[in-house]
């Protein structure tokens, strides 16, 4: 059975895409960036960001059934090199303890106000 998660975000309407996509025991969490969905508010900081994707990547996963334990695999995107070490000790609180498959890329995102953009994927234990 597929179960679709959205946000409420107007990204994902406008660009046909759903937060996240539960089919069976497997959940995909589209990349997310750092807005505040609720207000699309996005802060400054790169930590700050980083602290709102995983609040939103584990709200979908608790929509659709699962827990930030259950993920298997981590896509990490940021826009500078420098913040590799800024975001490490953030991804390690939520991440630590899980230690799923990772990769982090530096590269340019969407819109220039984004510095953080992360996609995980799920399988419940």
């Amino acid at each position: 059975m597929r179960k679709l998660i959205s946000t409420g975000s107007p990204f994902e309407k406008a660009a046909g895409y759903s937060r996240a996509v539960v089919q069976g025991d497997w959940c995909f969490v589209s990349g997310t960036t750092g807005y505040d969905y609720a207000t699309m508010a996005m802060p400054e900081t790169v930590e700050a960001q980083t602290r709102n994707c995983l609040a939103t990547i584990a709200k979908a996963l608790q929509d659709g059934g699962f827990e930030m334990a259950d993920v298997v695999r981590a896509h990490y995107y940021i826009t500078d090199a420098a913040f590799v070490d800024i975001v490490f000790p953030i991804l390690g609180e939520a991440f630590g303890g899980i230690r799923p498959a990772a990769t982090m890329i530096v590269c340019q995102l969407n819109k220039p106000e984004m510095k953080i953009e992360i996609e995980v994927t799920a399988l419940k234990r």
